[in-house]
């Protein structure tokens, strides 16, 4: 029997998921169909209650929708506990099980797809939703020195501060402020702006130093705007999310069928859709 499976999120045309689970599947031998949901926040519920009638009972989320999945899952794995937010849900014993491998995927990109070495680093993370709360816990077990949290909502951020429980090491700055916070090794973008009409509010050139890399965990065309401030500001690399929603992929597979598939092919296939 074919295993059910989709991406939810809104919006989702664009995602790349049913083609990098097919890819994994096809790889590992295994018969798999998914498929991509238009749900929002709204409609999230009644959408996953079809699919799971459909026989539905492993998925993946995506914006903007980590926060209200985690609301509706009755377990969690440690990684969503700690972020408060789920993107891969999987059907155990008569419930909903969430899980977050968005910041082990993240991490797994940085440090073996690019060679950053994270330990020591000084981050800021533009962002306090969904995505920031998945990967900030992460960041923080990879061994950065310190996690500076800045969003146009000044309450969110300091709510990812308090959910992280490390005060000192992990601070919230006001967005009209950057200027004052020195720079950074790693500037890691995880707002959703270039989703919308409204433009990324701009970000002073003191952030970066001689070795500075951003990070959007956008791809694609959401992940030009911030990606050409950091070129133009002088950082040392610039990566979009694309190895990133690669990898966490992966860790959602390994979670779902036991197999961890080899996620470079995959990579450079949509490496190359994108240029």
């Amino acid at each position: 029997m074919t295993a059910q499976h989709a991406v939810f999120g809104h919006p989702i045309t664009h995602s790349r998921s049913p083609f990098i689970h097919a890819a994994f599947a096809q790889a590992e031998g295994i018969a798999l169909h998914y498929r991509a949901i238009d749900a929002d926040l709204e409609t999230f519920p009644a959408a996953l209650q079809a699919f799971f009638a459909d026989g539905g009972r492993a998925a993946n989320v995506t914006l903007p929708l980590k926060e209200a999945a985690f609301a509706l899952c009755a377990s969690h794995g440690h990684a969503a506990q700690r972020a408060g937010a789920v993107n891969t849900l999987i059907w155990r014993e008569q419930h909903w099980h969430g899980e977050n491998t968005d910041g082990s995927g993240l991490v797994r990109d940085l440090t073996s797809r690019h060679g950053l070495d994270l330990r020591g680093c000084r981050v800021l993370l533009l962002g306090a939703g969904g995505a920031a709360r998945g990967v900030a816990p992460a960041l923080l077990d990879a061994g950065i020195d310190e996690l500076v949290v800045a969003n146009r909502t000044a309450s969110r951020a300091d709510a990812l501060v308090d959910a992280m429980g490390e005060p000192g090491r992990v601070i919230s700055a006001y967005w009209e402020a950057l200027d004052e916070q020195g720079d950074f090794e790693i500037i890691l973008n995880a707002t959703s702006a270039a989703h919308g009409t409204t433009p990324p509010p701009k970000l002073p050139s003191s952030l970066v130093n001689s070795r500075t890399s951003a990070v959007d965990l956008n791809y694609g065309a959401a992940a030009v705007p911030f990606l050409a401030w950091a070129n133009a500001a002088g950082c040392r690399k610039q990566i979009d999310g694309l190895g990133m929603l690669v990898e966490q992929a992966a860790e959602a597979f390994h979670l779902w069928h036991g197999r961890h598939p080899d996620t470079d092919p995959v990579y450079a296939q949509l490496r190359a859709q994108l240029l």
